[in-house]
């Protein structure tokens, strides 16, 4: 039997937008009802995630459960979260829920080893580099990660901030664009776009380097863990 997916979303809206397309453009289905039941709260009231962990900012658990729980009371058999920040809370939400709470970091941690990918670079906002909740599912599974330095860091900010969040896309990306060459030249075998805002920027800025897409593996992986079957190709 399947089950309904809910999306605990907002942060941010394009990226919660992005996760579910995943999930539709990986089903297999020939028709509406092959497809699987999704329920999404966008719920944009969640206080920033980097702000919380670096600066003293709104906590954003409260806000975060509020949405959990609403989607378990629409339906939802299994939650996920199209954000890597916002997992730094993971263990003090997901106590809360009397459903699953898919982890993105473990699922992507998990991809990159089935893929045999030792060395990886990491992209993502201030707040997931700083907190390093990347590192123990990497390290646990013996794989190298490689970061920006801090001024590198900040061209990667500006592509999530003042690129996609703020849907600006005539943003000047060369400065990015040096970084992640950077982390090839100093052994990265793909880099893993540690924020949901990348994918998005990796589209619509058309970049083209190797990469993992953490959006991507936990559409599958909600997929999967709902009963449904991956699209083939």
């Amino acid at each position: 039997m399947k089950k309904t997916i809910g999306i605990l979303g907002g942060m941010g809206p394009l990226a919660t937008a992005d996760l579910f397309r995943k999930i539709i453009d990986n089903t297999q289905a020939g028709c509406d009802q092959d497809h699987l039941r999704v329920v999404i709260d966008s719920n944009t009231n969640i206080p920033d995630r980097t702000a919380a962990i670096l600066h003293g900012g709104e906590d954003p658990v409260r806000e975060m459960v509020r949405s959990g729980l609403a989607l378990e009371g629409m339906g939802a058999d299994l939650l996920i979260m199209p954000c890597n920040t916002a997992h730094y809370f993971y263990d003090r939400i997901a106590p809360f829920f009397n459903i699953p709470l898919l982890n993105m970091l473990e699922e992507t941690a998990g991809e990159i080893q089935r893929r045999g990918i030792s060395t990886v670079g990491l992209l993502a906002t201030d707040g997931t580099i700083q907190a390093g909740v990347y590192d123990k599912p990497l390290a646990s599974r013996g794989i190298q990660v490689l970061k920006p330095s801090p001024e590198g860091q900040q061209r990667v900010m500006e592509v999530i901030y003042q690129g996609v969040k703020a849907g600006n896309y005539q943003l000047d990306i060369s400065g990015f664009l040096k970084v992640l060459d950077g982390l090839f030249v100093q052994g990265a075998q793909v880099v893993i776009l540690g924020c949901t805002e990348l994918p998005v920027a990796f589209d619509r800025f058309a970049i083209h380097r190797p990469h993992i897409d953490p959006t991507l593996v936990l559409a599958r992986a909600a997929i999967r863990e709902a009963g449904g079957q991956w699209k083939k190709g």
